[in-house]
């Protein structure tokens, strides 16, 4: 009886810990990370992880999307943002093909790097609307 019993604790004890690994692996990529005073969260692997970005896209002011030529979606980009006395705002690498970022309203410089080729972009952000810039690179 008392084998039985433990064993029923064993498995409610374990059925209990991988319900939380769930949860936490399903909003890994849903943390807002912060760089000084920038708020930003990276990811978009999956339907499930564009979805749940998705629900985050009125919180931020930028999004960055990464793909290759082709279409296909890229990830480990390096992206370097910096306003336009040089400052580097963020300097982080993307944990998937969307990056959302959260900046003071103005002018940036972006730069966005994938296997050692670095895109360059110019972006002006508001205080609200969401500005969306693509990054492509060949699939060499």
């Amino acid at each position: 009886m008392n084998s039985k019993l433990l064993s029923y604790s064993f498995s409610a004890v374990l059925l209990g810990s991988l319900s939380l690994f769930s949860v936490a692996s399903a909003n890994d990529d849903a943390v807002i990370q912060h760089y000084g005073n920038v708020s930003y969260v990276s990811g978009g692997v999956g339907s499930e992880s564009i979805d749940r970005l998705n629900s985050l896209v009125s919180d931020f002011n930028l999004k960055l999307v990464f793909a290759l030529n082709n279409g296909e979606y890229v990830s480990g980009v390096r992206v370097v943002i910096a306003d336009m006395k040089g400052k580097t705002v963020v300097d982080t690498t993307s944990e998937g093909p969307w990056f959302l970022a959260s900046l003071p309203m103005g002018s940036y410089q972006i730069v966005a790097t994938l296997a050692d080729k670095a895109v360059k972009r110019q972006v002006a952000v508001g205080s609200s609307k969401i500005r969306t810039v693509d990054f492509r690179w060949s699939a060499e």
